[in-house]
């Protein structure tokens, strides 16, 4: 009997997930706003508010919930709205129907940690967020850690891949985040991402008793000058302005994956040479290999 993955909030990362899910048996049924987006795709499209009571409630039973909601802008409400409030209520619903889920997971963000000279960060490093959008993500957390579904919270660091390019954009406008002080960045393609999910999904769905955390970064935690340099060589063009890091938003950490892969997980693109390789690739700025 096909298992049933619902994917709430089933934007891009959802959408490769699920078909990725779907390529190995499973019905996948994706909920977002718009589920038109969705056609054409084998993933059962459904349009619905995640903050109407009664649009969860119609909601088909599943084995394995995903939640992978954005928040619609970077405000306050916004983001309690599409992260404690929307997982709580998601939560409550399924806790009580007769055929409850075997697993949750609920996708966060490595802001929710502070650390900012270089540390090592895992998933037993404290938390302390300073701003809004860390300190409701890890709210959230808290409410799936704590529910008695079981579930696992998967924090994504900094995710890129097709039509995630701003940082090639910056470089090809000759623009470089200066070397000093170091500025440390942690990344996951987007593939990855989806990638991380599916595997956890078939462990789960195999019996085996996950942890309540993984921190969902690739191999090689680096300098975003060092990033933006090999992005310029790749582009072949010449930095003509030093700039204020992108990640002055962001604290300087390096984030530890080895939970992740002692799960079994191997990652496509183990660092940012493969994975900006393949968006450079798609992007039409460099050869494919393939058609050499």
């Amino acid at each position: 009997m096909k298992k049933t993955t619902l994917i709430l909030g089933c934007g891009d990362i959802g959408t490769v997930l699920g078909k990725e899910l779907h390529g190995v048996g499973h019905r996948v049924v994706g909920v977002r706003r718009d589920a038109r987006e969705l056609a054409g795709t084998a993933i059962e499209g459904v349009s619905a508010d995640l903050g109407d009571a009664e649009a969860l409630a119609a909601l088909p039973d599943a084995d394995i919930l995903v939640y992978v909601v954005s928040a619609d802008r970077f405000e306050e409400d916004a983001y309690r709205a599409a992260y404690p409030d929307g997982l709580k209520a998601v939560l409550a619903e399924f806790a009580e129907r007769k055929r409850a889920p075997r697993h949750v997971f609920f996708v966060s963000s490595t802001s929710v940690y502070a650390q900012q000279d270089g540390e090592v960060v895992d998933e037993e490093s404290p938390t302390e967020p300073r701003g809004f959008s860390g300190t409701l993500m890890r709210e959230a957390e808290q409410a799936l850690v704590e529910h008695r579904l079981p579930g696992s919270v998967v924090r994504f660091s900094g995710i890129y891949g097709p039509g995630r390019d701003r940082l090639i954009r910056q470089v090809g406008e000759g623009r470089i985040a200066a070397a000093t002080p170091t500025m440390y960045s942690n990344r996951i393609h987007r593939d990855d991402c989806a990638g991380v999910l599916a595997h956890l999904i078939e462990r789960a769905l195999a019996g085996e008793t996950l942890h309540d955390l993984y921190l969902a970064s690739d191999c090689e935690p680096a300098p975003i000058h060092e990033v933006m340099t090999w992005l310029a060589k790749q582009l072949k063009v010449e930095s003509s302005e030093t700039i204020q890091s992108p990640l002055r938003r962001r604290a300087s950490k390096r984030c530890d994956n080895t939970r992740l892969l002692e799960s079994g997980y191997r990652f496509r693109y183990p660092s940012y040479r493969e994975g900006y390789a393949q968006v450079l690739r798609a992007g039409g700025h460099l050869p494919d290999p393939a058609m050499g």
